[in-house]
């Protein structure tokens, strides 16, 4: 019989395949936390905005120390400003009477 798999059994993790959240993955997450953000404030700042936070916390790495890169900062900050907004949209439409604006 051939032994299908002896090699994979001593190295169960081949080095293409792991791969940690630094360089360019944390760029990438950070300029779509910014698309996100800005996009928001057009259409469906309640879901973007949300978004945008999420996005901008994991190119940072899920901290607050250590150095943070600008676009995840920026991403993190128009995302909060972002769901304010909404929030605040949303109760003005809410409420009784002719809305918020």
């Amino acid at each position: 019989m051939a032994s299908f798999g002896q090699g994979s059994r001593r190295h169960p993790r081949s080095r293409g395949r792991t791969w940690s959240r630094t360089g360019p993955d944390r760029a990438t997450l950070a300029v779509v936390g910014v698309v996100c953000a800005v996009a928001g404030f057009f259409a469906l700042g309640i879901v973007l905005g949300p978004a945008a936070i999420v996005c901008g916390w994991f190119a940072m790495g899920r901290s607050w120390t250590g150095p943070r890169p600008v676009p995840a900062v920026v991403a993190v900050a128009l995302g909060g400003i972002d769901t304010l907004l909404a929030l605040v949209a949303l109760v003005g439409a809410t409420a009784p009477g002719q809305g918020m604006f």
